[in-house]
């Protein structure tokens, strides 16, 4: 028998998938073949159906080398995933742009733990996702049964950080207001509360079957508002978990952006797609420059100045 929690997440998968994320799906398969064992979208784009921004994925694979043959990169991605690549596909005029996160779909599994010091992956899916693709029955099911425990693992920070009592509403706001303080960040302090405003009534739904499967006791009160039933103990120890986590987490998004310089695939053609997006400027590369993005930054950055692009 299937539980509230993962009824719900169902449902949002029944939703039928945006054509122009189906031909990026369609796009990612082709290349990855039978190693991709599921693909998420979510990310901005899944709430705006914008097709000019950057639409994001997950691609989860049961080999690392399968998508793609490259030793040193897997070892990259096992040690620190994702890695994360950039796709642009043409479709009906257009030019459809992605940004792909890869990784192990056992990472995936265990990135959404409890116990885990990495905030990012769960925190990421406990908001909207769709299943673009599952290889079998088996894959779905396991990316389910992920998805499920990231928001668990969600709500029982929750109730460990939130108010002693509140709406459901008021519980996930403390929830991605701690998951961005935990994180290096360029949003606002109030990127927490629009996430929430993006799907309120999801939100709403989804607390008290979220306590339910994480086994956290709370009592239902009068007015609509909830209570977690934790000791006081409990919530201290949550606090000191949590600083744990906020310290581990900054370093963590630094070795991330350290590893990305190497491994960002498709990585100097998003820059310069965000650079025309926000300034207008249009720059050329010559074919050193996009082997070596690094060595070349200095005399790229010197010239973006002198466009007008930087200040």
């Amino acid at each position: 028998m299937t539980d509230p929690l993962s009824t719900q997440i169902d449902q949002e998968w029944d939703t039928p998938l945006p054509a122009p994320a189906t031909a990026l799906v369609a796009a990612l398969l082709a290349h990855g073949g039978d190693s991709v064992a599921a693909v998420l979208f979510y990310g901005s784009n899944l709430r705006s159906g914008d097709v000019d921004g950057v639409l994001d994925f997950y691609v989860l694979v049961d080999r690392l080398t399968g998508w793609r043959d490259s030793r040193a990169l897997a070892v990259a991605t096992r040690l620190l995933p994702p890695s994360v690549e950039y796709w642009e596909v043409p479709w009906q005029g257009h030019t459809l742009r992605a940004k792909v996160a890869v990784m192990g779909i056992h990472q995936f599994a265990r990135a959404t733990r409890f116990d885990g010091l990495d905030t990012t992956i769960w925190a990421r899916f406990t908001q909207p996702v769709m299943l673009a693709h599952a290889r079998d029955e088996d894959a779905r099911t396991m990316v389910r049964a992920a998805v499920a425990q990231a928001v668990t693992t969600a709500s029982r920070w929750a109730a460990l950080l939130g108010p002693a009592d509140g709406s459901a509403r008021e519980y996930w706001e403390a929830l991605f207001k701690a998951t961005y303080s935990a994180e290096l960040r360029v949003e606002k302090a109030s990127r927490g509360v629009s996430i929430v405003d993006h799907a309120a009534d999801r939100y709403n739904a989804l607390l008290v079957p979220a306590w339910a499967a994480a086994r956290v006791p709370f009592e239902d009160l009068d007015d609509g508002r909830l209570r977690p039933l934790l000791s006081p103990a409990a919530r201290r120890h949550g606090a000191s978990a949590w600083a744990w986590r906020g310290r581990f987490g900054k370093g963590l998004n630094i070795a991330r952006l350290v590893k990305a310089a190497f491994t960002f695939t498709g990585g100097v053609d998003y820059l310069l797609w965000k650079l025309h997006r926000h300034s207008g400027v249009r720059l050329e590369l010559t074919p050193w420059q996009r082997r070596h993005p690094i060595l070349s930054a200095p005399g790229i950055l010197w010239k973006l100045k002198r466009m007008g692009a930087i200040r």
